[in-house]
């Protein structure tokens, strides 16, 4: 399977995850509904109207769909740009624009994007988030880890020139 054949399926995957879980939050519970499912982690039902951590906030949906867009368009450019060998940018690309387009569908519909998962202890909580966010996250970690695997195979070369 070529890097455009699997990347597209990545993609797929992620959005449909991604909105079937927020499909199932935004029907089954209550605004700010929380169900805990581990004395950590619970399922809690919010709206995001800024991007991640709430950043740019007041801006509205629409200049965020736009930067989202752009996002993609930059990383799908990054993804043509790098060679078939690198399989695991490929596979970050391919979650990184999955989950843009997942969080992107959400503004487009409803005007913020949901957000489902609350990671917490007594005097601390983590920010909420949704599948298109882990995707976006791990992708952009993948990205970091393949760079830095390609950096270091780079410098083995040129301390072992054959």
């Amino acid at each position: 399977m070529n890097k455009y054949a699997s990347g597209f399926l990545i993609v797929t995957l992620v959005v449909v995850i991604d909105q079937i879980t927020k499909y199932w939050v935004e029907a089954q519970m209550a605004y700010q509904q929380q169900i805990e499912l581990l004395p950590f982690f619970s399922l809690f039902r919010t709206h995001n109207e800024g991007i991640a951590f709430s950043m740019l906030r007041g801006l509205g949906p629409w200049p965020l769909v736009l930067i989202a867009v752009a996002v993609v368009c930059f990383v799908a450019w990054l993804w043509r740009s790098n060679p078939s060998y690198r399989w695991l940018s490929h596979l970050a690309f391919g979650l990184i624009i999955g989950g843009a387009i997942g969080n992107i569908i959400d503004r487009v519909m409803y005007g913020y994007v949901v957000d489902m998962f609350l990671f917490y202890l007594e005097n601390w909580s983590f920010a909420v988030f949704n599948i298109a966010d882990v995707a976006i996250s791990v992708g952009a970690g993948l990205v970091i880890l393949d760079e830095l695997i390609t950096w270091r195979k780079t410098k083995m070369i040129d301390r072992n020139p054959e």
